[in-house]
């Protein structure tokens, strides 16, 4: 599993004017996540001659780096409308909130070569991020009208933001140097592919999944069936 990750709850009545004035009410997070976002770049160079000469990644600035990644993850869930929580201004992580995003611990040594070529090799994903930004303004703009108009989202909208968004999350890491293999297309499970919490609850814990007990059910039948048939 990629060692930077994102995760999404899938809600989906949403408040129909909050959703409609969404690109309004995000102006002081963006305003502020610019600047959080200079920061992170100088954060990123300093780490880079850091991680040439001692190939490894001071906890400070990789600390920074991650909070920084939490914090725009839950601002563009927010103004993309994947939730209509207000997201925090700071980097803690908080569980409670509907988006997450979770990073690994730091390697014990990084690939110096990769460091070094680190925009060279990551041209592949600038041409996919750019497919996958795509991807989550079409599914904002379906969500905006699906939110505005029936006051809901769609699950299928709701995994094509957490796609768009967790790429746009994977890539961002790759290149404020927190990882270094290229970030792949997906690691995950599509966010709000589970039952809510109501229908876990009803199933019971010791509950097998449908399909694990269908393919558990497969040996007897087939031990059923005449031979050769």
């Amino acid at each position: 599993m990629y060692p930077v990750r994102y995760e999404a709850d899938y809600v989906e009545p949403q408040n129909r004017a909050k959703a409609f004035f969404r690109w309004l009410l995000v102006i002081p997070w963006y305003v502020l996540g610019s600047v959080y976002a200079l920061v992170a770049q100088v954060v990123a160079v300093i780490a880079w001659f850091a991680l040439l000469f001692t190939a490894r990644y001071p906890q400070g600035l990789y600390d920074f780096n991650v909070g920084f990644l939490r914090f725009m993850g839950r601002v563009y869930a927010f103004a993309m409308l994947q939730t209509e929580a207000w997201p925090p201004f700071g980097f803690d992580q908080d569980a409670k909130y509907p988006v997450r995003v979770l990073a690994d611990p730091p390697l014990e040594k990084y690939n110096r070569w990769k460091v070094l070529f680190r925009l060279i090799i990551g041209i592949p994903a600038m041409f996919m991020v750019i497919l996958f930004q795509s991807l989550y303004l079409t599914a904002a703009m379906i969500a905006w009208l699906h939110i505005v108009f029936i006051g809901r989202t769609s699950g299928g909208v709701h995994n094509a933001l957490t796609a768009g968004l967790a790429y746009q999350v994977r890539t961002t890491a790759y290149f404020l140097l927190l990882t270094e293999t290229l970030p792949p297309v997906s690691d995950q499970e599509p966010a709000g592919s589970e039952a809510p919490e109501p229908a876990r609850k009803a199933l019971g814990s010791d509950s097998a999944p449908a399909p694990v007990a269908a393919a558990a059910s497969r040996p007897a039948a087939a031990k059923k069936r005449p031979g050769g048939s």
